[in-house]
């Protein structure tokens, strides 16, 4: 029976619609104002602006995008064969591709690092984006490229659509392109990227419903597979019920929850998840005064931090105190915690696999910034001495260990020549060196 893609989600942050956009010229010629004078008119989508910036700061020559792969034939096929998202190809053929041949389009999927791992559809298109370097294996990262569909998705880590003068690069402008992430379902770690390109009609509002829907599809058949191969609660999430009763706390990823004694889970704020982790990290508590300077120093009220404190009082009810200054009436474990009782018994496996996440990414309070950054430098050390492959590998597949390229060195150094984990590590030193250069 024909698979049927899922209804895309509702959702506040879905891309523009081409027809919610300025006319072409007007874009062209915002685009001619701000490499010819560096200003940006007004009416350019926050989007495109803000990666046109990216672009010019990462120095990519708009006229000559660098595209290049560095990986010869056999070694992309060995690359890809091992990628997470080879399994599910099928799906991608039988839910896009199929129809994207139909009706002159092209489809890609690339990797975290925006290097294309598979370019199918119809053939004449495919020769046409061939001549701008859209083959397999070139490497579409914003950084190298400019604003394109798959590496403003990477960088943004969100649904794009870019028409035709969007572009950075003069090239790609001939074409338009809708391009969503591929996230794993248990880590929320973005795995790749699913892109459709073509002319004008690749960056319709139909096409981004196809694209999300497949991607939902995607991550449910991957979630599917993973079931198959044993029960797992998840990295890094505190499995089952809360213990001895205790309530508990996520903040490693983007969506903090609460889960109460009870074992629901309530949704948190940033700011309201903020002020439970640093309350948890100060046992004795904290005064309305202390919180605003661990919040934002300058910036927020003493009467400010009382408000905030008030409403979190109706999810965390009991969990605080009734007394200032304001602390925890129970201990809170969070899941960052789980991460350090693995490093303390040795277990950096363990840990790597608890790390689903940065803690609180979002967060640009410097005090949970601090937290942040402590947290992965005790991971990052712990897994550099370990140095076993599972680990360096693990390592490198969260957002902290991407970009590390020490860890991307050893796990080279380590992994037999010419082997799965060797190439994923040739393949991601040479776009870090690239960039670096």
């Amino acid at each position: 029976m024909p698979r049927t893609p899922a209804p895309p989600p509702r959702s506040e942050e879905h891309p523009r619609r081409p027809d919610a956009r300025r006319d072409p010229r007007s874009v062209r010629a915002a685009y001619r104002s701000f490499l010819d004078h560096g200003v940006l008119p007004r009416g350019v989508h926050p989007l495109v602006a803000d990666s046109w910036r990216r672009s010019v700061h990462s120095g990519v020559d708009p006229e000559a995008p660098r595209t290049d792969s560095g990986l010869a034939h056999d070694d992309l096929v060995a690359y890809r064969e091992a990628h997470p998202l080879a399994g599910v190809m099928p799906v991608v053929r039988e839910l896009v591709v199929d129809a994207a041949a139909d009706d002159g389009l092209v489809v890609a999927v690339s990797d975290d690092a925006g290097r294309l791992l598979w370019v199918e559809g119809d053939r004449a298109l495919r020769d046409a984006v061939d001549r701008v370097g859209f083959v397999e294996g070139s490497v579409w990262r914003e950084e190298r490229v400019g604003t394109n569909a798959p590496g403003t998705a990477l960088a943004t880590r969100s649904p794009v659509q870019v028409l035709g003068a969007e572009h950075f690069s003069r090239p790609v402008q001939a074409f338009s392109c809708t391009a969503v992430p591929v996230h794993d379902p248990a880590s929320g770690r973005v795995l790749g990227v699913l892109d459709v390109t073509g002319r004008q009609s690749a960056a319709s509002g139909v096409v981004l419903s196809l694209v999300r829907a497949t991607v939902l599809s995607l991550e449910r058949e991957l979630a599917q597979r993973a079931a198959a191969t044993g029960p797992d609660d998840g990295p890094g999430r505190l499995p089952g019920p809360p213990r001895d009763g205790a309530p508990e706390l996520l903040v490693l990823g983007t969506a903090p929850v609460l889960r109460s004694p009870d074992g629901l889970d309530h949704r948190l704020s940033l700011r309201h998840a903020e002020i439970l982790v640093l309350l948890a990290t100060h046992p004795r508590g904290l005064s309305a005064d202390e919180l605003a300077v661990l919040l934002h120093p300058g910036e927020l009220s003493d009467v400010t931090v009382r408000a905030e404190v008030s409403r979190l009082r109706r999810v965390a009810g009991a969990l605080l105190a009734g007394s200032r200054p304001y602390r925890l009436a129970r201990p809170l474990r969070t899941d960052a915690d789980v991460v350090r009782d693995h490093l303390a018994v040795g277990d950096v496996r363990g840990a790597v696999a608890a790390y689903r996440a940065p803690l609180l990414p979002r967060s640009g309070a410097p005090a949970v910034e601090h937290l942040r950054a402590e947290l992965a430098a005790e991971l990052r050390t712990a897994v550099v001495a370990a140095g076993g492959a599972d680990v360096l590998d693990a390592w490198t597949r969260t957002d902290d260990g991407a970009e590390d390229h020490a860890a991307w060195t050893r796990l080279q150094r380590v992994t037999d020549h010419g082997s799965p984990l060797w190439l994923r590590a040739r393949a991601h030193l040479d776009l870090l060196d690239d960039e670096l250069a």
